[in-house]
């Protein structure tokens, strides 16, 4: 099958490798040509616009950093909808807001074309692996018809319902996240500062009900060494992620405290210049306030997951 993709960043490079090796023809674009190198010289075609991926494919992936750039990308000039072929499905595996995905979905019905919300979840590593999840809304026949697509993308395909449900579920997942984030750091500087050394801290509540459920163990790649650059998933696409989640709870007037106090660390994080570290330098704004440093040996805190 001939699949366009356009966006081929951390995410949308790994999901288009993945593509190739299933076996299917490529035809991408990115706003970067640079960024295509790799799969242009596994045999991919390169588009010059949006537009012409979209006449060239009955099916379509973007991944792109939000809302903005989906807008351009799949409406704006020289987008997918100049091209779209109909009955087309087109899948946005980007974190995008509600109303966004409502508007693309419109647009594109009006040309007789299908628009789905298809956002990933499982972070760079995932995304190489295959061990990724897509939450998919929209037309469930489409999603049918193309499962076995998205089964070449992760090992996690899953309908969720109408269009916009999947971009729901994708916000409350990564919104809770982050605020948990908040909580951790707050509870282990507690405990560092009152002379745990942190390690020991985090052995021992690992071995406790709620780290039985490996609550704890993303800590050892940034937290517990310090260690927040290269990023695993940068600071500015969380606080995007996370103003959307907050956005969509005003929207439909459910009260998120916990949610904003986390956006506001993140918005404090940003405001340091750190929007492209790891968003887990969140966390060292806690360390900051209540004047301990936590920095184990990677090694060490890796072992600690590992050995038990």
């Amino acid at each position: 099958m001939q699949i366009g993709f356009v966006g081929l960043g951390i995410m949308g490079s790994r999901m288009a490798a993945n593509l190739q090796k299933a076996g299917h023809r490529l035809i991408v674009h990115d706003a970067r040509r640079t960024a295509a190198e790799t799969h242009l010289a596994q045999g991919a075609t390169w588009a010059d616009s949006p537009r012409q991926v979209a006449a060239e494919c009955d099916v379509m992936f973007t991944s792109l950093p939000g809302p903005p750039e989906v807008e351009a990308v799949a409406l704006g000039k020289d987008g997918l909808i100049e091209g779209v072929r109909k009955d087309a499905a087109y899948f946005d595996l980007s974190t995008n807001s509600r109303a966004m995905v409502r508007k693309v979905h419109a647009a594109f019905a009006a040309k007789g074309a299908h628009m789905l919300d298809s956002p990933v979840s499982g972070g760079p590593r995932g995304a190489a692996t295959r061990k990724l999840a897509l939450w998919v809304g929209g037309e469930r026949a489409v999603y049918d018809r193309c499962k076995a697509v998205l089964d070449d993308i992760g090992d996690q395909a899953r309908y969720i319902g109408p269009i916009g449900q999947a971009t729901v579920a994708k916000l409350v997942h990564n919104v809770t996240g982050y605020a948990i984030s908040v909580a951790l750091a707050e509870a282990f500087t507690m405990g560092v500062k009152a002379g745990v050394d942190p390690l020991a801290l985090f052995e021992a509540v690992r071995a406790g009900a709620i780290g039985r459920r490996r609550t704890y163990d993303y800590l050892v790649d940034q937290f517990l060494p310090g260690a927040y650059d290269p990023p695993a998933f940068a600071l500015r696409l969380a606080h995007k992620d996370v103003s959307l989640a907050t956005a969509l709870g005003r929207e439909v007037g459910v009260p998120m405290r916990l949610s904003n106090l986390a956006l506001e660390d993140m918005t404090e994080a940003m405001g340091r210049g750190w929007a492209d570290l790891d968003s887990r330098i969140v966390m060292k704004l806690q360390q900051e306030r209540a004047g301990v440093e936590i920095a184990v040996d990677p090694a060490k805190a890796r072992a600690a997951v590992t050995d038990n």
